[in-house]
This record gives C-alpha cells, sequence and structure tokens, in this order.
C-alpha cells in the first residue's frame, strides 16, 4: 500500500462514524479519521498526522454537503470538547450512536445479535441535571478543550441546564469581586478548583465549590452571589481537594448554607441526592432506559433480583416494585445511606443495600448461597470486572439485565458471559447524551439450559 503523506490533500468519501464520532474515509488501504465529517459526503481532505495503521485528516472542501449536515448552534463547537454533533442532523446523530453500539456488538461481542432500536430524546437540549465546570488557572469558567486540561470560557452551554449556567457565573462573579483565587494544577497553588451544580425537575438546584483547602474568604457572600443568580438554590456545599490529581471531588463536605442534598423525582419514586450519589444526567431519559430494564427483568413479583451498582438505589427501587425482593450494592458509602433513606421515603420494604465493591459483594452473596432469579448490572465506563463476571454466573441468574455506558466494553463483556453460559438475547441503544458520542445500552443476558 502507497502511505499517506502529512500535509498533502486527498479526495475520499466518507462511509461512517468513530466511536469518538470522527468521520472515516479509507485511503490507500489505510483509514483517515476527519472530525465534523457525515456519512456519503465527497470531502478534499488534508491528511495531519500518519500513524502506524491509520491517519487523522481535516475537511479542506466538502464536495457534496449530506442533507444531515446543519450549522452548529453553538458557538464553542469545535473549542469545547464536550460535544461531538453539533455538526449534523439529530436523526444522523441516533444513526451514529445505533451503528456504534451495533459494531461493538459484532465486532468485539462476537455475536449476530441486532440492536432493535435506539431511543431517542424528546428533547436534546439543556438536559443535563449535573454539570460540573473547571476552573482555570486564569479564572476562566467552562470546559475542557478537547484532550487537554485547557479551559474554554463558556457563557451559555445547549447541553446543561440555565440554572447551572448562571450558578458558574454567579461563582466567578464572586471570585473577581473579592479577588479568590483560581487552583493552578501545575504549582497546587491556588482555590477554587471547579464548580459542580444539581439541578432537579422543579428547578431547584445544589451547588458544590470545590476548593484546594478547608474555607473560602467571604463565605456568606458566596451563598448570597449564588441564590441571587439562581434563587431556587436549596444549598451551598463546601468540598475539599487538596489532592494533585484529576479527580474532581474530595471526601470532605462543609455546609456553607442550606442544605447539602437535592430531592428529585423518577419513575414515580422520591430520591435523595448528596453531592456524591451517583444519578443518571439525564432525567427524562433516564426513565426511558430503566423502563426498558424493567421489560427486560420479566419480573412477575415472586423474583429475587440483584442490582450490582446500584447509586442511589434507581433501579434497585424500580425493580422492588415489581419483585419480591430486591437487593443493592454500590461501593460509596454516602449513595448507599441515600438509597437506605429513599426505600424508607418510598415506602420500600423489600428492597436492602449493601456498600461494598461490586466483586467482593458478589463474591460474598455467591458464597452465602444468594440464588437471584434476575442480576441488573450498570457498571462505570470500564465495564466489570472478570471476578464480577464469574460471580453473577455462578449465582446461575435466569435473566442479567446489563445497563451500560460504554459498547466497548460491552462486546468485551457479553463475550465472557456467553463462555459462562449467558447469551444475549435482546439489545436496545438509548441516547442519554444528545450532542456527545456518549451512548446508553441494555443488553438482556439468558441462561442456557443444557
Amino acid at each position: 500500500m502507497e502511505k499517506l503523506l502529512e500535509n498533502h490533500i486527498y479526495t475520499g468519501t466518507v462511509e461512517g462514524y468513530s466511536s469518538e464520532g470522527l468521520g472515516i474515509v479509507r485511503l490507500e488501504g489505510a483509514v483517515v479519521f476527519v472530525p465534523q465529517a457525515i456519512r456519503g459526503e465527497t470531502i478534499d481532505l488534508k491528511i495531519t498526522k500518519v500513524m502506524k495503521t491509520c491517519a487523522a485528516g481535516k475537511i479542506v472542501k466538502i464536495k457534496n454537503p449530506s442533507t444531515e449536515r446543519a450549522k452548529p448552534e453553538c458557538p464553542y463547537f469545535g473549542k469545547c470538547g464536550g460535544c461531538d454533533f453539533q455538526h449534523m442532523s439529530y436523526a444522523e446523530e441516533l444513526w451514529a450512536k445505533r451503528q456504534r453500539v451495533q459494531d461493538a456488538l459484532t465486532r468485539l461481542g462476537g455475536t449476530d445479535l441486532q440492536v432493535e432500536e435506539i431511543l431517542g430524546a424528546k428533547d436534546p437540549a439543556h438536559y443535563r441535571n449535573k454539570s460540573q465546570y473547571p476552573v482555570g488557572a486564569d479564572g476562566a469558567i467552562g470546559f475542557f478543550q478537547a484532550r487537554t486540561h485547557k479551559v474554554v470560557p463558556i457563557d451559555r452551554c445547549l447541553i446543561q441546564s440555565e440554572v447551572s449556567d448562571k450558578t458558574a457565573k454567579a461563582v466567578g462573579d464572586w471570585m473577581k469581586r473579592y479577588n479568590v483565587s483560581a487552583y493552578d494544577e501545575r504549582t497546587g497553588k491556588g482555590l477554587v478548583r471547579h464548580i459542580y451544580v444539581r439541578v432537579n425537575k422543579k428547578g431547584e438546584s445544589l451547588c458544590c465549590v470545590i476548593a484546594n483547602g478547608k474555607q473560602f474568604p467571604r463565605e456568606p457572600e458566596l451563598a448570597a452571589f449564588i441564590r441571587a443568580a439562581a434563587p431556587r438554590t436549596v444549598g451551598v456545599v463546601l468540598n475539599t481537594n487538596t489532592a494533585k490529581s484529576n479527580v474532581i471531588l474530595g471526601d470532605k463536605y462543609r455546609t456553607i448554607w442550606g442544605q447539602d442534598f437535592l430531592m428529585d423525582t423518577l419513575c414515580g419514586l422520591t430520591f435523595k441526592l448528596s453531592v456524591p450519589s451517583f444519578y443518571q444526567v439525564n432525567r427524562d431519559q433516564a426513565e426511558v432506559l430503566y423502563g426498558k430494564a424493567l421489560e427486560f427483568a420479566g419480573l412477575t413479583g415472586e423474583e429475587t433480583v440483584l442490582d450490582l451498582y446500584c447509586g442511589t438505589g434507581t433501579i434497585t427501587l424500580c425493580l422492588a416494585k415489581q419483585a419480591k425482593r430486591a437487593i443493592g450494592a454500590e461501593i460509596v458509602p454516602p449513595a448507599i445511606e441515600d438509597a437506605k433513606e429513599n426505600a424508607a421515603r418510598n415506602g420500600i420494604g423489600n428492597a436492602e443495600f449493601f456498600c461494598g465493591d461490586a466483586a467482593d459483594i458478589a463474591a460474598k452473596l455467591e458464597g452465602e448461597g444468594l440464588r437471584p432469579d434476575v442480576i441488573t448490572v450498570d457498571p462505570p465506563r470500564k465495564g466489570l470486572a472478570p471476578e464480577v463476571i464469574a460471580s453473577v454466573a455462578g449465582m446461575r441468574p435466569n435473566r442479567v439485565v446489563y445497563v451500560s455506558c460504554d459498547p466497548a466494553t460491552l462486546g468485551r463483556d457479553i463475550k465472557i458471559f456467553e463462555n459462562l453460559g449467558y447469551k444475549a438475547v435482546r439489545a436496545v441503544a438509548v441516547d442519554m447524551f444528545p450532542g456527545t458520542r456518549h451512548v446508553e445500552t441494555i443488553v438482556l443476558l439468558q441462561r442456557e439450559t443444557l
């Protein structure tokens, strides 16, 4: 094969999309990844980097623009690393995401299972109920540029809630007014690291400011600035994180004003959310996701269900309403405390919660002879550890419902499940994160009987 040359211009047709949402063009036997290219377009592109097995390029000219091409509404698109699909229609974005899941199931999972559908959002704008704004050493508040730690200052984000944006700006105004320093990750000096805002369905919000220290100057004024910008704020919390790391939250909290939690409703249940509690960032699509998970669980009211990575108990409590007994497990202690409170608050007496690592709890329950009828898992992006999969299979449930936020690790894991006697029989994608390349998937695995 002829080697592609950097800075040379080539002509090619966009065949599809990578897992990162980049357009794929094949030239001289090599795959070229091109940002903001759309399937079906013929483009002139300049090669910007040649690697061993692939290359990177950028569009010089679009010879025949796709009918799915759209003008990005966001002025920061291409600078901020948050969104990937602002340059195309929502229908094309959904196609790309469904295809990404299908590719992962086929190539990595080794299965011929077809993705039944992708469930898109009714409103793909302002859906995020949790926002985390990094603060640059120069005081800029916004989001990181892709693959860097440079903060792009942002006034209004199309996928965050307006309340969150106003709250973040208020913290910035307070910093300027009282000359409060921003954290510099190179020197480890400076005070304000991140601004974290959570918003509920009613429009109430909880603000947590993450600091490289145990206190702020002018704390009453900070609360006043935030409350003036977002009058439905229920609390302002200080989180201390003095570690030189990329982890956002430290483990020490202090309430500056109001309360340190937020209430929200989901699937007809009421949930208490503290700052570190895991909760789906798109509330409306979470109801769609959990509805599909319940459908896959196929409960009749007689089953025992185990929910690993249960967070504040959202899926566990939804399952408990249709099961005989529900058990949730989660490694974050405050989330488990919230989950127990959430069960009591909603009058659900057939749910119990354990705090610990998923692998340890799964092994413990397996060792105690627990035989759940259904196990649900909703792991972080890295997927399931092999020992968790082994323990899940060792408990011999009839069905495993796997909720995944990363198609690649999902594909890897369902292949391991298949070797342990569990076959993937249904798959549905859910668009929890419009505008970005991320996609949620639910797969039903069934125990094969000999």
